[in-house]
């Protein structure tokens, strides 16, 4: 059975969990060829092996740290060299410590938060998008979070790495055009491991200031990168696009 992403191939950070893991299955099942990334072989080649099987996908382990400047273009090159093209460039992986307090951040923390959530993905998109505007066309595909837009003083350091991610997105955005397509979704709560470890009254303060009324499904998000990676998305460029069941909506 074809589907609208055969003959791409697509690279997906952070993809061995949580919604990485989703996003690397959706572009699966539209056919495209998926290059698994993150800082673990073994989690890599073991999501690798399960995408495979559940898609039937051609699927890649690609172990790579993207807070390493010097690993990048590296890895590029090699997904490019093995399988002879690079078409998506999903920027999944970040990290989202929070703080007890904003005087407390340690200048580590602090760095740590920038290379994996904005060092590391400007990196990718420079010389992903490179290589895509040498071969004819591509799409890049930022993972945000609305917590750009609503930080909360525990996630300042998270939120305001995201919202550098959401300017480079911009800026990337021009820097390729019109051949290579840069967008960027900005999640809210959804039901990933990670949502599973909050406790009823947590949950329901989650729940309870949302329209949708519910915490988001991995392939509603899944849904919207498979879109803009396609080329039914060929009008949509340098776009921030809220996925969060009407929170930003909310005041």
């Amino acid at each position: 059975m074809s589907g609208v992403l055969d003959g791409k191939v697509a690279m997906v950070t952070g993809a061995t969990r949580g919604l990485g893991y989703a996003i690397a299955t959706a572009l699966g099942r539209e056919g495209a060829t998926i290059v698994v990334s993150s800082r673990k072989l073994d989690a890599c080649e073991a999501a690798a092996a399960r995408i495979a099987a559940d898609t039937g996908a051609t699927v890649r382990p690609l172990q790579l740290h993207v807070g390493d400047w010097d690993a990048i273009e590296p890895a590029v090159d090699r997904v490019v060299a093995e399988l002879g093209r690079l078409d998506v460039l999903v920027n999944n992986a970040g990290i989202a410590p929070l703080a007890p307090s904003l005087l407390e951040v340690s200048e580590p923390l602090w760095e740590k938060t920038q290379q994996v959530n904005v060092k590391g993905p400007f990196r990718l998109m420079a010389v992903a998008g490179d290589r895509m505007v040498r071969a004819g066309g591509g799409s890049i595909i930022n993972i945000s979070s609305i917590g750009a837009e609503r930080p909360s003083p525990a996630e300042a350091m998270y939120a305001a790495a995201k919202n550098g991610l959401n300017a480079l997105t911009r800026a990337f955005a021009q820097e390729y055009a019109p051949t290579v397509r840069v967008n960027c979704l900005m999640p809210g709560a959804f039901a990933t491991d990670m949502s599973e470890e909050w406790d009823e009254e947590f949950l329901g303060l989650v729940t309870g200031r949302l329209p949708a009324g519910r915490l988001g499904r991995p392939e509603e998000l899944a849904g919207m990168v498979v879109h803009l990676a396609s080329d039914t998305a060929g009008y949509t460029t340098g776009a921030l696009i809220p996925v969060d069941g009407g929170r930003t909506a909310v005041y």
